[in-house]
Formats: C-alpha cells, structure tokens, sequence
C-alpha cells in the first residue's frame, strides 16, 4: 500500500522518506493540490516495472510481426507501452 504525502511534507521529511524506502520498501504517491504527480519507490520496484513493460512489449510484438526485434527496437516499444499506459492511469483517474 502506498502513503500519499504532499509536496510540502517530502520537503520536510525527504530523509526520513528515503530511509523508508530503502529499509522497509515503503512507497510514497507524492501529491499537489489532491492530484498524484510521482512516486517514490524502491529502486528494485522501478526496475521490475521495467522488465515487465519490457517483457510485455516483446510478447505483443512476437504476436503482431513475428519477427525478433533488436534491443534498442525492443527498448522504443517499452517506452511507448509506459507511455501508453501512463495515460490510460490518468484517463481513469476520478475527476475532483
């Protein structure tokens, strides 16, 4: 579960934030005005959302093409499938 802090509260308590994160994997959604604009994960947590947008890529390519793409393709596809799921999250986001 992640805690929602403001944008004044990690500028007051951003040592002890990052102290969280790295000892007990806590997650932050660090928020302006009531609307989520970041996240502050573990490091390992970022790079396993990567994999998988990057896995996920690759499977939807393979299905589509049927053609092995090279890394760097491989990495461009990633990008757009964290684009496109970055806006579907802010398409669902409930209007206040």
């Amino acid at each position: 579960m992640s805690e929602k802090v403001s944008t004044i509260d990690v500028r007051q308590r951003i040592g002890d934030m990052l102290n969280r994160i790295a000892l007990r994997h806590d997650e932050f959604i660090i928020e302006r005005k009531g609307k989520p604009l970041a996240a502050l994960v573990p490091v390992e947590r970022l790079e396993q959302m990567r994999r998988f947008a990057r896995r996920h890529a690759l499977e939807v390519v393979k299905q589509q093409r049927g053609s092995p793409l090279t890394d760097a393709q491989a990495m461009e596809v990633a990008r757009e499938a964290q684009r496109w799921a970055r806006k579907q999250a802010g398409k669902s986001r409930p209007k206040k």
